[in-house]
Formats: structure tokens, C-alpha cells, sequence
């Protein structure tokens, strides 16, 4: 058993091992506990596989074109990132970068080692470290604040230059989409039971905490 506090109304309770699919609820005000995703690590491994390739599109392509008084200008991520290193604001271009290219690229790394690493049980037990990494990543990783950063910035110059989007952009937008199903397909939980510790023996009493998380 698990003691947890209710994120919504902090009552202390105990959840049981979840079944996979099956959600725990707080009895006082219903919000959720615990879930236990249904399906293997096939589905998550392909999903951070693809999410793999779209990143490095998302990286290298060009963002998006602008054209004006017949001079047109290309730039990607990272020449983003760049431009406001040069212009004098480190501060805001170490942090676009970070959580723009470093944590998602940890964090789809972290991911997909920990699945392919599980895939044949017992799993080194390396893979739980990776496994704590891939929580404490997840909420640095956020393409779509960057995603919603850029359209604000096309609508705000839609009216002095011609904006065409590129191929970076779409796959930007794909990242976020590939990210979310990430997280809601990889199951700790899962994985924590085919991790083999220094004992030779799997692990169970973290599995609960992981599918907590």
C-alpha cells in the first residue's frame, strides 16, 4: 500500500496496487490519486521514437519565412536562441534553450533508453535512475509554451511582413502532440517491475510510487 495526500483535498489515504487501466480516486472529492495506463511499452517506445525524429526536424528546419520589401529571412530554434544571445539577453536565450531543445531532448533520450533497456526483463538497474529522471524532465520539457510563443509572434507581424510557415513549425506542432502521448502511454509502473537491483532480485515496492507520480 501507498500513502498519498489528495492533490485537491489533501486527505491522507492508502491506494492498492492498480491494475493496468485502472484509475484511483479519492473518495472525498473524486479527484485522481493514481493511474496505471493500460498497453506494454510497445506504444510509448514507438511514440518516443517518433517523437526522436520530429525533434530533430523541429530543430534543423526552417521555423518560418518572412518577406518584406522584397528581402525574405529564415530561421530555426536554434538561430533563434542565438539571435538573443546576441543581442544582449543570455538570461532569456539560456532558458528558450533549455526548455526548448536541452529538457526535451533529455527527456525523450531519458525515455527512450528506458524502454528499450526494459524490453527484455530483468532491466539493469541503471534504469531506475533513468526512470526518476524522465519525472523530474517531463515538466521542463514544454515545446508547446515555445509553439504558443511563435503563433503570437506571427499574429503580431502578420500585418508588416508576408509570414510563410515552414517545415519546422509543423513539426513543432508535432512535437507537442508526440510529447503529450508520451506522457500518457509511459508507464513507470511497468517498467519498475522488470528493473533487476544490485540484490539480483526485481523490484516491486517502487512500482507503486512510480505509478503514483
Amino acid at each position: 500500500m501507498l500513502v498519498v495526500g489528495c492533490p485537491g483535498c489533501d486527505l491522507l489515504q492508502q491506494v492498492p496496487p492498480l491494475p493496468p487501466g485502472a484509475t484511483a480516486r479519492c473518495p472525498r472529492c473524486s479527484d485522481v490519486l493514481a493511474t496505471r495506463p493500460r498497453g506494454s511499452t510497445q506504444r510509448p517506445l514507438a511514440l518516443a521514437a517518433a517523437a526522436a525524429i520530429v525533434f530533430v526536424i523541429a530543430n534543423t528546419a526552417t521555423l518560418m519565412e518572412l518577406s518584406a520589401s522584397g528581402r525574405e529571412a529564415g530561421t530555426t530554434i536554434i538561430g533563434g536562441t542565438y539571435e538573443l544571445w546576441r543581442q544582449g539577453y543570455p538570461f532569456s536565450a539560456a532558458v528558450v534553450a533549455f526548455c526548448s531543445v536541452v529538457a526535451p531532448a533529455v527527456y525523450i533520450a531519458f525515455v527512450l533508453t528506458v524502454l528499450l533497456a526494459s524490453l527484455r526483463p530483468p532491466a539493469p538497474r541503471w534504469v531506475g535512475e533513468l526512470v526518476l529522471g524522465t519525472a523530474f524532465m517531463r515538466p521542463w520539457a514544454m515545446p508547446e509554451v515555445m509553439l504558443l510563443g511563435i503563433l503570437v509572434a506571427l499574429v503580431k507581424i502578420a500585418d508588416l511582413a508576408t509570414v510563410i510557415p515552414g517545415p519546422g513549425l509543423y513539426a513543432t506542432g508535432a512535437l507537442v502532440m508526440l510529447v503529450a502521448a508520451i506522457a500518457a502511454t509511459f508507464d513507470p509502473a511497468e517498467v519498475w517491475t522488470r528493473v533487476a537491483w544490485a540484490d539480483g532480485k526485481q523490484s516491486s515496492r517502487f512500482s507503486l510510487g512510480a505509478a503514483a507520480q
